[in-house]
């Protein structure tokens, strides 16, 4: 019988999640898994895998987080010739979309990992930046009900809550994950990205009734230092206050 996993804060479920992929071995490059959203064994399974959901496999253009764990998420919808919109780290730089139709396909791994997009990618301006069908985020620790973690900077919150911010209508989010990286529960506050489908290696769970969603940016909670930091932010500002 497996020990249940729930957790009073997310800096406890991180932490487990992090402690069972290093100790188990289940983590990939970069190591080790502590500090960032982590690579994972079989992280190219559960990529084919998240295809299988029609939302996805159908889709013209998809927001794919910059992390390792989700590098072979963007390789398979550029593969399929989807267009792959990705936020830059840390939402420095804007959004990066890599047009598929622009990619050969034995070039197709180059474009989607971060060390070597730029070659590939161009930088889209807000106003720019079409309706998503969906969106792929990385996660640390995720529960079935469809709540999710990332590694505490809450970046992909942000990127989700730039979307509604400009119009955008809401979209399935997805995660791939470990199977490890799932636990019983962890509290959640306003401002999360919910998830509609998690998938790992060997399933997919279908969240039925996702967590509420963000409305937008808690623009409250943006500080000075915030918008220097990421640009991004200032640019919305200005175009959602014009």
């Amino acid at each position: 019988m497996s020990t249940p996993t729930s957790f009073a804060t997310k800096d406890a479920a991180r932490q487990h999640v992090w402690d069972r992929l290093s100790s188990e071995k289940l983590a990939a490059f970069p190591f080790p898994p502590h500090g960032r959203i982590p690579n994972f064994k079989g992280s190219a399974d559960a990529a084919r895998r998240l295809f299988d959901i029609p939302v996805f496999a159908e889709a013209k253009a998809l927001k794919i987080n910059p992390d390792s764990a989700q590098s072979a998420v963007r390789a398979e919808a550029l593969r399929r010739g989807i267009d792959v919109y990705v936020p830059t780290p840390k939402l420095a730089g804007g959004f990066w979309r890599i047009d598929a139709g622009t990619v050969p396909m034995d070039a197709v791994r180059q474009a989607a990992a971060m060390s070597t997009m730029a070659k590939w990618a161009e930088e889209v301006p807000l106003t720019d930046l079409p309706q998503m069908d969906a969106i792929v985020s990385g996660s640390v620790a995720v529960t079935r009900s469809g709540k999710r973690c990332g590694k505490g900077a809450g970046y992909a919150d942000r990127e989700y809550a730039i979307l509604l911010e400009l119009g955008h209508k809401p979209v399935p989010v997805a995660t791939t994950v470990h199977d490890v990286q799932l636990v019983d529960e962890f509290p959640q506050v306003g401002t999360d990205e919910p998830l509609s489908f998690i998938v790992t290696p060997t399933s997919i769970f279908d969240v039925p009734a996702p967590p509420d969603a963000p409305t937008g940016i808690d623009w409250d909670a943006i500080t000075a230092d915030d918008l220097d930091a990421m640009p991004v932010l200032a640019d919305l500002k200005a175009l959602v206050r014009a």
